[in-house]
């Protein structure tokens, strides 16, 4: 992860695609969130949404792993001191989550990440905070996942 300082507002990030098969949403399901309708494919059938559906919190749970994912594949040079850039720090929590269309068995997620601001710390003047507008978008191009996230970032000059 670059420096608080380097990191530009707009930057998107793609974050790769998962498909989703029956056997892990039902999985999922049981340990986290054991609804009918993510957990019995045929009683799913009578429920909300006339079949099995993966948890928003699986959807949820995989944008993280792909995040992860994407940010192991990048190196980050040293900068002009000699220092090596951050590897990213905790989040303070999301905003604005939403789950607007289901999750299917066999649904490909496109998962995408975009810099949408950067706020400074009065309380920590080595960190800031970037929020970021991340995506999930099924194969029929139909948004199933959306949220502001944060991370907190180091800075290469603390703030003052």
């Amino acid at each position: 992860m670059p420096w608080f300082e380097d990191i530009e507002i707009g930057t998107r990030t793609e974050l790769g695609t998962y498909t989703f098969t029956e056997e892990e949403i039902v999985a999922f399901a049981k340990k986290y969130d054991p609804q009918y309708f993510h957990t019995d494919p045929e009683a799913a059938k009578n429920g909300p949404f006339g079949g099995l559906t993966a948890s928003g919190w699986h959807t949820t749970a995989t944008w993280m792993k792909m995040m992860i994912r994407a940010r192991a594949g990048r190196e980050e040079p040293a900068d002009a001191d000699g220092r090596k850039p951050p590897a990213g720090g905790p989040s303070p929590g999301f905003l604005d989550l939403k789950w607007p269309v289901p999750v299917r068995p066999g649904d490909r997620i496109s998962y995408s990440s975009t810099v949408s601001e950067k706020l400074d710390m009065r309380s920590r003047p080595d960190w800031g905070i970037v929020r970021s507008h991340n995506v999930g978008v099924n194969q029929n191009g139909e948004t199933v996942l959306t949220f502001t996230g944060q991370g907190l970032v180091q800075r290469r000059n603390p703030a003052k």
